[in-house]
């Protein structure tokens, strides 16, 4: 079958891999659509990141090259010994997180917080940049029938964006500022419309995705290469309750944490390449918080009720639909080189 694996940066090959089985406890699904992400993105420019590059990662038993794509959905058409609660024909959202299950964040409940945290597509096993995917059954989340299969490939970068929302101090009435209006920011300001925030200013240099804000509910959407990106949002609230750092540029972190207001809370979404750096003095001397989250746990099934009221709606947000075969010049490089685009979809080959 035909799969997108990265072997090093700027070198993701589209070629012909063996076609994975299902083992005792996993279930096959025939991939339908799969989502390019920040994450991916960022292995492209300056992996390896998550990827395991000489050793294997130990709970995917796999190093690169690896088949890469974590955001994706499909049919389930095979099932392994000892899988119940899934039928062959199940349309499923894949929540895809490796974790050992017997470290103490995983003991807890808290398996996004795993010693030995991997991800699908990202540190091995069977992604979703392929006709086929092979993966344990508790990553299979089975959609509602009311979910389109597009909706399913953002099951994954909403669920990043809902547990942010959970895990900050936002309540019902509060404001926000997120900075960073790419696929995750806007989810961001879409979670924060379900949690009640009262405003929400959007930070963002380009001008389509600005736009795309304000359709999705922002208050205001601020173009910071054109004005001061913080004076702007003081002077519309005195300070926002909660920021979120969805850019991974170093010199926003600062600005995340002048936004808010006495004993606000900045919350680090993004995944980063490098060092970022702020005064410590700005965070003592208002009892400021600042809180990192990764991923998400428990959220699947909140996230696809939450589409089929309208939220997170593939329309607004996909921008794009390419062939696997097109993935590096019409995907990772359009991303690149284009700003403008939200979120791009890969079909599966021989999907029909």
């Amino acid at each position: 079958m035909k799969a997108a694996r990265w072997y090093g940066v700027k070198d993701i090959r589209v070629e012909d891999v063996a076609e994975p089985a299902p083992g005792s406890g996993e279930v096959k699904v025939k991939v339908a659509w799969t989502g390019i992400c920040g994450s991916d993105l960022h292995e492209y420019l300056a992996g390896p990141i998550f990827v395991p590059v000489g050793e294997d990662h130990p709970l995917s038993h796999d190093q690169a090259p690896i088949t890469m794509g974590h955001e994706y959905c499909g049919v389930v058409s095979e099932l392994g010994d000892g899988v119940t609660g899934l039928a062959p024909g199940d349309r499923v959202a894949i929540e895809p997180i490796f974790a050992c299950s017997s470290c103490p964040a995983c003991l807890e409940g808290k398996y996004n917080l795993c010693e030995q945290l991997g991800f699908v597509g990202l540190s091995g096993g069977h992604g979703g940049f392929a006709a086929h995917s092979v993966v344990p059954a508790r990553m299979v989340h089975k959609m509602p029938d009311a979910l389109s299969m597009e909706q399913g490939a953002l099951v994954e970068p909403a669920a990043v964006a809902l547990h942010a929302v959970r895990l900050s101090k936002i309540k019902a009435g509060d404001m926000a500022a997120v900075f960073g209006a790419g696929p995750i920011g806007l989810l961001v300001v879409e979670a924060l419309r379900v949690a009640g925030a009262s405003q929400i200013h959007v930070v963002e240099p380009s001008e389509v995705r600005r736009q795309k804000a304000m359709e999705l509910g922002a208050t205001s959407a601020i173009d910071p290469i054109s004005e001061d990106a913080v004076a702007a949002i003081r002077g519309a609230t005195g300070g926002v309750h909660v920021a979120f750092e969805v850019t991974g540029v170093p010199q926003v972190l600062p600005q995340c944490i002048d936004a808010t207001r006495h004993e606000g809370q900045t919350l680090i979404v993004s995944i980063w390449e490098g060092e970022a750096s702020f005064h410590p003095n700005t965070a003592v001397l208002k009892e400021r918080q600042l809180q990192g989250t990764i991923a998400y746990r428990n959220v699947y099934p909140a996230v696809m009720e939450l589409m089929t009221q309208g939220y997170f709606s593939a329309d607004k947000l996909v921008t794009k639909r390419i062939c696997i075969d097109e993935i590096v010049s019409e995907g990772f490089e359009a991303l690149v080189a284009e700003k403008s685009h939200v979120k791009i979809l890969v079909e599966a080959p021989d999907r029909h």
